[in-house]
């Protein structure tokens, strides 16, 4: 084993790399099926931390963190497209809304039925989890640098992650064969599918190439990002347990990727900016990865119990929701799965209710995308001020 930060970074990459380059290979799609590449990315550096071949503290991991974090933000939010999800309409947005609410009153919910059982730092491993759910791994990672969870909170956090959402989409697969009957039953107004499906028709993924310009672009809004994030965020103030410089980074590199998603240079994401940003964020996965410890599993039975009466709670409130308001079992499942989720799936499981409802959960997990890292910092909160009850 070697601690020469050129040789870790290597390992790292090397194992990104493979793993990247095997899950979009066609044979390796069912063993990756249920097991995603983001558990891998995860799981094996943590591995090679165990075997020692890589060395389980290094400062270049947390350097990894610190500049390649607010990069992989920005580069990930430059393709957001604000007037398309506002234009998605009030029922849509509505069930999203009561998707995220049951996230964010089931995360403090669990916390106090379960804390007895959890080690005493558990409610930030919640907390990470309800920015998963709100928006994706991205916000997840996000909120636990934020936080600082520990890596032995983190793992387990981690396999909940993989485990919960999962289930939890084949159960709303399985739920579209009934999808008729609960319209009838709870008297769903069917004109807003009708109306959401002309106002999605136009929303398209951008034209253009990739060329040694953009992906230059690409790496120095990146770059450029990380910079003025880490910048800003050494000038604000810091407030302890809630607020310190790293969330400053965070909350910057997202309302920088925000804003810049209103200028031209969102025409990067032709070139592939939310694919840069996506590997850029699994480096960081990586290097998490590779400070945790096998041991580190034992908190997880306990953990998936509170991941499962959580998605229960967050059920019942779209079940609420699409009651008084109507709403088709298809938009209640597009939320669910914008939500826990994410992009990659959202528009898998709409498209099964409704083909042309594929855009909807997609610009719905984009939402959850921009959102879930405010909101997972707010859950977090809660969830330390229950923890102390």
């Amino acid at each position: 084993m070697s601690d020469n930060p050129i040789y870790i970074l290597a390992v790292l990459m090397l194992i990104e790399g493979c793993i990247l380059y095997f899950s979009s290979q066609k044979w390796a799609a069912k063993f990756f099926k249920y097991l995603p590449s983001m558990f891998w990315i995860y799981f094996l550096p943590m591995m090679a931390n165990t075997v020692g071949i890589i060395p389980s503290q290094s400062p270049v991991y947390g350097n990894i963190t610190k500049f390649c974090l607010p990069a992989s933000l920005v580069l990930l939010l430059l393709s957001v497209d604000i007037k398309a999800i506002l234009h998605l309409g009030k029922t849509a947005l509505a069930m999203m809304g009561a998707g995220v609410i049951g996230i964010m009153v089931g995360g403090p919910l669990v916390v106090l039925i379960y804390k007895h059982w959890l080690p005493p730092d558990a409610w930030k491993a919640i907390g990470a989890l309800s920015a998963s759910w709100i928006g994706g791994s991205a916000n997840m990672i996000a909120v636990k640098e934020a936080t600082n969870t520990p890596d032995s909170v983190f793992l387990p956090a981690v396999i909940v992650d993989t485990i919960v959402p999962y289930t939890w989409m084949g159960i709303l697969i399985a739920l579209s064969a009934y999808q008729e009957r609960f319209d009838r039953w709870n008297k769903s107004d069917m004109a807003l599918i009708e109306d959401l499906q002309a106002r999605t028709k136009a929303v398209s993924a951008g034209g253009g190439g990739r060329s040694i310009g953009k992906i230059l672009a690409m790496i120095g809004v990146g770059l450029g990002g990380t910079i003025v994030s880490l910048y800003i965020s050494g000038k604000m103030p810091v407030v302890n347990n809630l607020v310190n410089t790293m969330t400053w980074t965070i909350i910057i590199a997202t309302v920088l990727g925000i804003v810049l998603s209103f200028t031209p240079v969102r025409s990067l994401e032709s070139a592939g900016s939310s694919k840069l940003g996506f590997a850029v964020l699994y480096f960081v996965l990586a290097s998490i990865g590779a400070k945790a410890s096998m041991s580190h599993i034992a908190a997880s039975p306990i953990l998936l119990l509170a991941g499962v009466t959580w998605v229960a709670i967050h059920a019942v409130f779209l079940l609420v929701a699409g009651r008084l308001l109507r709403s088709p079992i298809s938009l209640a499942a597009a939320a669910s799965q914008a939500a826990i989720g994410g992009p990659a799936s959202a528009p898998v499981v709409a498209g099964i209710y409704n083909p042309q409802l594929a855009p909807v959960g997609l610009l719905l997990a984009v939402l959850g995308n921009i959102v879930g890292t405010f909101l997972g910092l707010c859950c977090s909160y809660l969830c330390g001020l229950v923890g102390k009850i």
